[in-house]
C-alpha cells in the first residue's frame, strides 16, 4: 500500500498536503475532537490569508518562490503539529495541556513559520527567498508580529515570536525565554513537526537534490567565502548533499528530536494506535538513501514532484540564479 503513496499527499496517504482546503479541513476535524466547541474561526481564517501570502494574492508580497520550502512543505507541517497536539492534548494530566487559545496560537504560527522566505513586493534587493536562509526564521517572527493582531491575538505576539525560532537554528533554544512550560513544549511540538514533515515526504531525496541544493548556494550555507577569503565548500553539489544527509538525520535525531525536542514526535501515536508513521517513513527513506549510496545507481531517485511555488517556471529560476551564484563564488 505504501507504494501507491502520492507525491503531494501525507504519511496516511489520505491528506493532500497540497491543498489548503484539504488540510484546513483535516485540521479542523482534528481541532473539533481535541477542543469540541472552541471555534475554529480564527484558524479557518489563518489558512486562508496563508493561501493568499504563499500564492502571490496578499498585497505587499511576491508570494513563495523557494522550490525546496514550498506551500506543501507548510501545510504538511502544519498537519504534523494539529496531529501531535491532539496526541498530546489527551496524553497529559489537565493542568498541563493546552487549550484551545494556546493550540490556534500554534497553528497559526505552525503555517507562517517559514514567512519569512517570502519577499515582499518593493525589495529590489534579492531575486529568491532563498537569500534569507540564514535569518528567515527571524523575518517569520516579525511577519507573525504583524499577523497575529489581525485575527485578534495581539497578546500572543510576545510568545508566538518566540516559539516560531524553535524551527530554526537563529537562537540557541536555551536562550528562548518563555515562561510558562507549556509553550516550551509547544516548541518542541513545532520543531519536531518541521523536521519530521520534511524527511517523512514521499520525494525527499529528490527534493534534497534538485531543490534543497540550490536553495543552500542562495543562501550562503552550501558555499561562501571564509575569514581569509577562501572559498569554504560545505556542500559541492546536489548529490554530494546527499551523501551527506544520512549523517545529518542520524544527527537531528540524537540532539533534537530525542534530545532537545525531548522524544516530542511520540505525541503522533495515540492518533495510530501507538504506531509512528512519520519515523516510519523517515526510515524508509534512509534505507532506500542507503541502498542508492552502496550501490551508486543514482538513477533510482527519479521522482518528480510537483512544486507549489506562485510562479510557473520556478525551478528553472532558482537552478539559472545558483548557476549565476556559483559562478561568481567560484571565481
Amino acid at each position: 500500500m505504501q507504494d501507491l503513496r502520492r507525491n503531494d499527499y501525507d504519511v496516511t496517504n489520505s491528506v493532500q498536503v497540497s491543498s489548503t482546503a484539504a488540510v484546513t479541513d483535516a485540521v479542523g476535524d482534528l481541532f473539533a475532537a481535541a477542543w469540541p466547541g472552541d471555534s475554529f474561526d480564527r484558524v479557518a481564517l489563518a489558512f486562508r490569508e496563508f493561501d493568499k501570502l504563499f500564492t502571490g494574492r496578499m498585497p505587499g508580497y511576491h508570494g513563495v518562490d523557494t522550490v525546496y520550502h514550498d506551500r506543501q512543505h507548510s501545510l504538511d507541517m502544519t498537519l504534523a503539529m494539529a496531529r501531535m497536539m491532539v496526541g498530546y492534548e489527551g496524553s497529559v494530566e489537565p493542568h498541563a495541556r493546552f487549550g484551545a487559545e494556546r493550540a490556534v496560537m500554534a497553528l497559526v504560527v505552525s503555517l507562517f513559520h517559514d514567512a519569512g522566505y517570502i519577499r515582499e513586493a518593493n525589495d529590489s534587493k534579492h531575486r529568491n527567498g532563498a537569500e534569507f536562509t540564514l535569518y528567515h526564521v527571524t523575518r517569520s517572527a516579525r511577519f507573525l508580529a504583524r499577523f497575529l493582531p489581525i485575527v485578534g491575538m495581539e497578546s500572543w505576539v510576545p510568545t508566538a515570536t518566540r516559539v516560531v525560532h524553535f524551527t530554526g537554528y537563529e537562537i540557541d533554544l536555551k536562550q528562548i525565554q518563555l515562561p510558562d512550560g507549556r509553550d516550551r513544549k509547544l516548541g518542541h511540538l513545532l520543531g519536531t513537526a518541521d523536521l519530521i514533515a520534511q524527511m517523512a515526504d514521499r520525494c525527499y531525496l529528490e527534493k534534497c537534490r534538485d531543490r534543497l541544493y540550490p536553495e543552500f548556494v542562495l543562501g550562503g550555507i552550501a558555499a561562501a567565502p571564509g575569514t581569509n577569503g577562501a572559498l569554504q565548500v560545505r556542500y559541492s553539489s546536489g548529490l554530494d548533499l546527499l551523501r551527506q544527509t544520512p549523517r545529518f538525520v542520524r544527527e537531528t535525531r540524537v540532539q533534537r528530536l530525542d534530545g532537545e525536542f525531548e522524544f516530542a514526535y511520540r505525541y503522533v501515536e495515540p492518533l495510530f494506535g501507538g504506531t509512528n508513521p512519520y519515523i516510519e517513513a523517515i526510515d524508509r527513506n534512509l534505507s532506500f538513501l542507503d541502498r542508492v549510496l552502496r550501490t551508486g545507481r543514482w538513477p533510482m531517485l527519479r521522482r518528480n514532484p510537483p512544486l507549489f511555488t506562485s510562479e510557473e517556471d520556478q525551478l528553472g529560476q532558482v537552478r539559472g540564479l545558483m548557476l549565476n551564484r556559483l559562478k561568481v563564488l567560484w571565481a
